[in-house]
């Protein structure tokens, strides 16, 4: 959950950093910018550093370096360095995300995998709606300086849970040795495999068809649905218990109805939700009576289909699982950038904008999904 609270926790201070460091809005988007690209670029090389060392000292040093580097956000005296230091939490926070995916299929069988990874996704959903409401009451009661000081604790917090619990699941006799010239070309040849390009583009790109309304979450609640700061949290409840929802019916029907066909109903219920929300933004006046509920039933049909299409993802290379949970997390972390830094701007002040936005980037991995079972 590091991740996506280093993204969203400190969204709510955006004005305040801004007026204490006295910044330019433009140079207050590039903490989260910076953040982004070195999170994406370092998701890259993650999962392979724990095919080669382990998977226990990968995470450990990756939440050791985003501990130090949210106190330094938080002793941060200017824009630059705290920009310097939002980049090196990128760089650091992806560890978890990624081997995490790797530690859980190194541990379990393929149905049971699929029960744990549905918990995985239901916290990993749940953050980005929970964190600007925690990062929002941080900002207002302690100010920006303590957003950063929670999330140096959490750190804190997290690394001592792991060196206690967490167990090296990667037995030596299946650690790759780390060489420049064959990991460049495993990574070339998992890369151009059209089976993991579309895997990756179904799983890493329906997310924001959500999270596209959570960037926009202030613009949304607010201009469009007139709905005060202390009544935001009925859009995060209903996302929510959507993404609860769907990660109990996934840890359900893991091992009783067939892995594509799971992902189908994942789908045709985001597809379904997704239409019915433009027709009901192009015919009507957005109101918070009906405005958020497609939004938690999009969150559900997520939350049903991404466990599956990650094991999917895994069991491509058995042998080098941290280097596809690695290349799966860049391209879905490619992709939130992109949606924050150019798609999320465009649309946040139009809902009927918003909600062609969402119905698209879901279209992207419908027909991902749907040539990958074609072919």
């Amino acid at each position: 959950m590091l991740g996506p609270f280093a993204i969203d926790t400190y969204l709510p201070a955006f004005a305040g950093i801004a007026a204490d460091l006295q910044a330019t809005p433009v140079q207050i988007q590039q903490t989260l910018s910076a953040y982004l690209f070195a999170f994406a670029f370092m998701s890259l090389f993650h999962g392979s550093l724990s095919d080669s060392f382990g998977r226990r000292p990968v995470v450990l040093w990756g939440i050791a370096v985003f501990t130090l580097a949210s106190v330094g956000c938080a002793l941060s005296q200017n824009i630059g360095q705290l920009v310097a230091c939002r980049a090196l939490q990128g760089l650091s926070t992806g560890a978890g995300i990624v081997v995490s995916r790797a530690v859980i299929r190194d541990l379990f069988p393929p149905a049971d995998a699929q029960r744990v990874m549905s918990q995985v996704t239901l916290f990993f959903g749940v953050a980005p709606a929970v964190a600007p409401i925690v990062g929002g009451f941080l900002f207002v009661h302690l100010g920006w300086h303590a957003v950063f000081w929670a999330l140096a604790l959490a750190g804190a917090l997290l690394w001592v849970g792991n060196w206690w619990l967490l167990p090296e699941t990667l037995h030596g006799s299946l650690r790759q040795p780390f060489a420049v010239r064959p990991l460049v070309r495993a990574y070339v040849e998992l890369a151009l495999n059209p089976r993991f390009l579309l895997l990756a583009l179904a799983s890493g790109v329906p997310f924001n068809g959500m999270f596209l309304y959570v960037l926009s979450a202030p613009a949304f609640l607010g201009e469009h649905l007139h709905l005060a700061p202390t009544e935001f949290f009925w859009f995060f409840l209903c996302t929510i218990s959507g993404i609860m929802g769907g990660a109990f019916l996934s840890g359900r029907l893991a091992g009783r109805i067939a892995p594509e066909r799971q992902i189908r109903i994942g789908f045709a219920v985001m597809l379904a939700v997704s239409v019915g929300n433009l027709i009901a933004n192009l015919l009507c006046v957005p109101h918070v009576g009906w405005a958020l509920i497609p939004i938690g039933l999009y969150a559900l049909g997520w939350a049903m289909m991404t466990p599956v299409v990650t094991l999917l993802v895994l069991d491509l290379v058995p042998e080098r699982r941290g280097m596809a949970a690695s290349l799966q997390a860049f391209v879905g972390a490619a992709s939130n950038g992109l949606v924050a830094g150019v798609v999320a701007p465009l649309v946040m002040h139009d809902t009927q904008l918003l909600a062609l936005a969402s119905l698209l980037l879901m279209m992207v991995g419908l027909f991902a999904w749907g040539w990958l079972q074609r072919r």
